[in-house]
């Protein structure tokens, strides 16, 4: 199941343009917004810091396929008619588009490779940012999975999985967290913010491995796995 979605990606030069913009976007943001080079510091904790952005509009893009495109093709029926439980058809699903997103990080070493280049980084601080942000997609991805999984649309599912992925996004900076503490107070922009993508991305890309960041970011994901599939089980 995994290997059959994980090539469909590749069938249309859509997921080839999906994988090229990820790319130009994360390295353009990096060193021409974030001044990664300017900075003269061998890190990539600015190239880090724009990638819940781009998951943001790179997960629902390849999220909305899921189920949406079964239903407007009519085979979602013959899917389940398959020796397999609706369970096993969403978790290869998922499995496959976030094997995808995957590659799209893998395609950008060579930023890590070229900051190794210019200078003398800590390996252990970038591999740590690239499981994190890679635990990001995966989050980005439960989310964009439920959206999905309510419509045929794929157009619909990806507006509506990009609007929520950017409301987390934008949780945990600091215009939205002004906006949110005339209305929550700060205390609970205190509990709001721990929800944000950033705020449990940071750690990873300061080399801090952190139990509640994966907690949280494999909590997403697989709550929305497991809501698209009870959604998919009732229609």
């Amino acid at each position: 199941m995994v290997r059959r979605e994980f090539a469909g990606y590749f069938r249309t030069p859509l997921a080839y343009v999906f994988l090229a913009v990820f790319n130009a976007f994360a390295v353009s943001l990096a060193f021409f917004v974030g001044g990664l080079y300017e900075s003269g510091i061998a890190s990539l904790d600015r190239f880090f810091l724009y990638h819940p952005w781009l998951w943001a509009f790179l997960a629902p893009a390849a999220g909305a396929r899921l189920w949406a495109e079964e239903r407007r093709q009519g085979t979602i029926e013959l899917l389940l008619t398959w020796p397999i439980t609706v369970w096993q058809a969403a978790l290869g699903k998922f499995l496959a588009a976030w094997l995808f997103l995957a590659c799209a990080l893998l395609m950008t070493v060579p930023v890590a490779l070229t900051v190794g280049w210019l200078g003398d980084p800590d390996w252990g601080v970038i591999i740590a940012g690239y499981a994190g942000s890679l635990l990001c997609a995966g989050a980005c991805l439960g989310i964009a999975a439920i959206a999905s999984a309510l419509t045929r649309s794929q157009v619909i599912a990806f507006v509506t999985g990009f609007l929520a992925c950017f409301v987390l996004v934008l949780v945990g900076y600091g215009v939205f967290d002004e906006l949110l503490a005339g209305l929550l107070g700060s205390a609970g922009v205190d509990e709001v913010r721990r929800f944000g993508l950033w705020r449990n991305l940071e750690p990873f890309t300061l080399g801090l491995v952190d139990v509640r960041p994966i907690a949280y970011f494999l909590s997403v994901a697989f709550a929305g796995l497991g809501l698209s599939t009870i959604i998919v089980e009732r229609r």
